[in-house]
């Protein structure tokens, strides 16, 4: 029985130190009959060692791209910015399925190169409920890192650099250190409340000692009236822990903000949500990601008035790290235990389906050419590149192996007709569907 390998790579994100798969669920995958290789990350808060103790394979940093094309790559964060194609089947956070900034030319690195894209952030259960999520640790990270700038604001200074903790233990007490001993008397708004990212915020304002009464846990019920919200200019600290899926009424305005004038109580805003080039981000006071280095930007309050600051990390549980990966890495194994089944197991057939659909999508976005075709039950994407020899390799299936040029050419291009026509064709005594998106 052949064994179903993964490729963990490194992550270049700056500051990133947590891990998809960590050294306990590589071990537990390896007892299931998987090889994982590893690449060697000295940012990683995984030593190098403990992958190698438990059976993985390391290799050199950033190594993936060599990879054999039938490994399939994971990892948390988006790539750097490229060009390259990407024919290799990815498992990561991509970010670019809600018209992020610069999302249709990610996917169009999988349609040049001919990979794949399992999106973490879309791997559903039966529910429709993420099947692994680090959305407790953003909260909870998230609303230390703001209780930090607010320490920070009322000392007349802007928050320094965010540096991981070890544990929730050593976090809590450094929030608490910086406020002078308790969160005692400071108040705070969560929007998003119910959820596991909302849950994590008030969970870290409790433990550093805002009374329950002055963290205000609001959800859909009380947003439902539409904003923007006068109570989030009377809290200390606003955290939005929200999902964000289609256009709604924004919480907060730059407009809202110059009224309010010498008494508005808010100093910062927590997006954890970071929707910061979402059209539809409900948070439209500042248009940048913030860092580690710079965890703060200034929201434009007008002349005079109290300073506001803005959190808007994108990875914010990597302040945690090892508990953050840990839990999350847990989640995914399941999943990832059925891998190997992609092709008939719902949670990767339905993340699949999406990628196909959001592939579509950016094709006409970038002008690009795709060839969607069935032979006997199997799929396949092509390009207006790929060669007879690719599309032969990839659909031979069921007695039709491809070997005849002129026989692959007819299956994966006669009669196209214009973009989004649709056509059912008969190839070599096999029904196949052909279309194209674009031009």
């Amino acid at each position: 029985m052949t064994r179903q390998a993964l490729w963990l790579r490194c992550e270049k994100k700056e500051f990133e130190r947590r891990a998809a798969l960590t050294p306990t669920t590589a071990k537990r995958l390896i007892d299931a009959g998987f090889d994982i290789t590893v690449e060697r990350d000295d940012q990683r808060i995984f030593n190098d060692s403990e992958y190698e103790a438990v059976g993985c394979k390391l290799v050199e940093n950033n190594s993936w791209p060599q990879a054999p094309k039938d490994i399939p790559i994971i990892g948390l964060k988006e790539l750097p910015e490229s060009d390259e194609p990407l024919p290799h089947e990815h498992i990561q956070f991509a970010h670019c399925y809600k018209t992020q900034a610069g999302w249709s030319s990610v996917l169009a690195r999988f349609y040049k190169g001919g990979g794949k894209l399992y999106d973490l952030e879309f791997l559903n259960d039966a529910n429709g409920r993420r099947v692994a999520a680090f959305g407790y640790h953003a909260g909870f990270a998230g609303a230390a890192a703001g209780a930090l700038a607010l320490a920070a604001q009322k000392q007349g200074k802007t928050l320094g650099l965010l540096e991981p903790y070890v544990n929730e233990d050593a976090m809590i007490a450094s929030v608490k250190e910086s406020l002078g001993g308790s969160g005692k008397g400071v108040k705070a708004l969560v929007i998003g409340a119910l959820g596991r990212c909302g849950r994590g915020a008030v969970d870290l304002f409790r433990r550093i000692g805002l009374d329950e009464d002055d963290i205000l846990k609001w959800d859909m019920a009380e947003t439902a009236k539409g904003g923007p919200f006068q109570e989030i200019l009377d809290v200390d600290i606003f955290v939005n822990c929200i999902y964000l899926t289609s256009p709604i009424p924004h919480f907060v305005t730059h407009e809202q903000i110059r009224a309010a004038g010498k008494s508005r109580p808010l100093s910062v805003v927590v997006d954890v949500s970071c929707d910061t080039t979402n059209p539809n981000n409900p948070i439209p006071i500042y248009n940048v990601n913030t860092t580690f280095s710079k965890p703060t930007v200034p929201a434009e309050v007008g002349e005079g008035n109290p300073p506001l600051s803005v959190i808007s990390i994108d990875h914010l549980p990597t302040l945690l790290p090892r508990e953050a990966s840990e839990q999350f890495s847990s989640d995914l194994l399941p999943s990832l235990l059925e891998f190997p089944d992609r092709a008939s197991a719902r949670v990767w057939t339905d993340a699949e389906k999406l990628f196909r659909e959001k592939l579509a999508e950016a094709a006409k976005v970038e002008g690009l050419v795709l060839s969607y075709i069935v032979v006997s039950g199997k799929e396949n994407w092509f390009g207006d590149n790929d060669s007879a020899e690719t599309k032969s390799k990839s659909h031979g299936t069921d007695g039709y192996d491809g070997s005849r040029e002129e026989d692959v050419e007819r299956a994966a291009w006669h009669n196209c007709g214009t973009p989004d026509d649709r056509t059912v064709l008969s190839s070599v005594g096999h029904w196949a569907t052909t279309w194209r998106a674009g031009v």
